[in-house]
């Protein structure tokens, strides 16, 4: 039905009601999608972030212990979004956005870390989060500044960004055995 609605706003050449159009494709898109990848001024790889879509806007915590890292993402510039599918993982819109730091404790914030504290899983500190979230680390609010990117022709694989956040480690060595051992049983 979008793909309808754009085909309809593009065909009449109203430029209105193509950014209404695409303006919904951005929100519901950005609502339903669990992460984003957003690519702050400056950097040359987009980072995959959680988010929630809050009053017209992806918001996103991060830069503090435990958090996801926010490079280039500084309040007052701008990155570019990119919302992938929730059940396919393919690009569906890319979108620039405004970012806004939200100051700790304005109502803004009050009401943005509220939701995104009913998003965040596994918490190291539970009911304490806001707590440090209000000591640590940046609120961001991703405002959509207008119309949607073209998506890029081609496969833009590239490697993982390096991070502290991982939780590869190596296999046991005992692993092997205890793997065959249930096979033999059976």
């Amino acid at each position: 039905m979008t793909s309808e609605l754009i085909g309809r706003a593009h065909g009449d050449g109203a430029h209105g009601d193509q950014a209404l159009v695409e303006r919904a494709l951005v929100e519901e898109a950005t609502k339903k999608s669990g992460l984003v990848w957003v690519r702050g001024a400056g950097e040359t790889a987009a980072r995959a972030l959680w988010h929630v879509w809050h009053e017209g806007a992806a918001c996103l915590v991060g830069d503090g212990p435990g958090e996801q890292p926010l490079p280039g993402l500084v309040g007052g510039g701008s990155a570019e979004v990119t919302v992938r599918s929730k059940d396919k993982g393919g690009r569906l819109v890319s979108w620039t956005a405004r970012i806004v730091e939200l100051t700790p404790g304005s109502e803004a914030w009050e009401a943005t870390v509220a939701e995104l504290r009913g998003k965040r899983l596994n918490a190291p500190d539970g009911e304490a989060m806001t707590e440090r979230w209000t000591r640590e680390c940046r609120v961001l609010r991703l405002e959509p500044t207008g119309g949607t990117s073209p998506l890029p022709d081609g496969d833009l694989a590239a490697p993982p960004v390096p991070t502290p956040a991982t939780t590869r480690e190596a296999a046991p060595a005992a692993l092997p055995k205890l793997l065959l051992k249930k096979r033999r049983r059976k």
